[in-house]
C-alpha cells in the first residue's frame, strides 16, 4: 500500500507535533513555561497535575512513535495500519479534549487537525 506524500507530510507534522507535547509534559513540565501552556496558573496546581501529565507525556510520544515508524515502513501494510491507527487515535483524542470542555477547542484544533488532514488526503488518494 502507497501512503501519499502530502498524507506523509501532515502525519509527519502530526508525529512531531505530539513529540513537542510529550517533550512539555514529560520533560519539561518542572519549568513554569512548559506548565502555563496548559493553562496551569500555580506551582501547587502543577506540582499535583505531575503524575498524570508524565504519563499523558508517554502516551502522546507514543502516538508519535506509531506514526514514524509507520512513516519508516511505508509501502507496507503493517506501516500503512499502524499510521492510520496512530492518526485515528490522535483525532478521537482531540475530540475528547474539545467535548470535555469547549473552551480547549483551540488546542482541540492544534492536536487533531494534522492527522485528520493525513487521513483525509489518504482517502482522497485510494482509487
Amino acid at each position: 500500500m502507497t501512503f501519499p506524500l502530502l498524507s506523509a507530510l501532515f502525519a509527519m507534522i502530526a508525529g512531531l507535533l505530539h513529540v513537542y507535547i510529550f517533550v512539555l509534559e514529560s520533560v519539561r513540565w518542572r519549568h513554569p513555561s512548559a506548565w502555563r501552556k496548559f493553562g496551569i496558573t500555580s506551582q501547587e496546581h502543577a506540582d499535583i497535575i505531575r503524575p498524570m501529565a508524565f504519563n499523558q507525556g508517554f502516551y502522546n510520544l507514543f502516538l508519535a512513535a506509531g506514526v514514524i515508524v509507520g512513516l519508516a515502513l511505508s509501502g507496507t501494510l503493517v506501516g500503512y495500519g499502524m499510521i492510520v491507527l496512530a492518526l485515528a487515535i490522535m483525532v478521537l483524542a482531540a475530540v475528547v479534549l474539545v467535548v470535555t470542555n469547549r473552551t480547549l477547542w483551540i488546542a482541540a484544533l492544534v492536536q487533531g487537525l494534522p492527522p485528520l488532514l493525513a487521513l483525509v488526503t489518504m482517502l482522497m488518494a485510494e482509487p
